[in-house]
């Protein structure tokens, strides 16, 4: 089975984080999603995610810790997704990737329909907005 390395992005605001519907013509469209994408060839994860986020959300961040790291099979394709802790100098407010961003408490998440990747990182958020 082939691994696709990917990154995604945490913002945190407070008791907040962001989610981000993928768009209805994308791959996974209607989807919730952490920002990020794959890793290009010989790509560090943090550089990979300062990329990704300023290709789709328009705005530099500092990437802190790696959060959680988990795999999940999507059809033929085995997803390695690394969530990392960033930070942000400006407030993301629209997208190249995504149709809605929403800033979401822990309860909202849960609700939300996540993209199979992102669900390890959903389970956690509780235990990593009390941190």
């Amino acid at each position: 089975m082939e691994v696709l390395n990917v990154v995604a992005a945490v913002f945190r605001r407070g008791e907040t984080v962001l989610a981000c519907r993928r768009s209805p013509d994308r791959a996974s469209g209607g989807l919730w999603e952490f920002p990020g994408g794959k890793l290009e060839a010989g790509e560090a994860p943090r550089a990979a995610l300062e990329r990704e986020i300023a290709e789709e959300l328009g705005v530099a961040v500092r990437v802190g810790r790696l959060l959680n790291s988990a795999r999940t099979e999507v059809g033929p394709l085995e997803i390695n997704l690394m969530c990392f802790e960033v930070s942000a100098f400006s407030t993301p407010t629209s997208s190249s990737d995504h149709d809605s961003l929403r800033w979401v408490t822990v309860t909202e998440a849960q609700a939300l329909t996540w993209a199979a990747p992102d669900r390890p990182m959903v389970a956690l958020l509780d235990y990593y907005l009390k941190v």
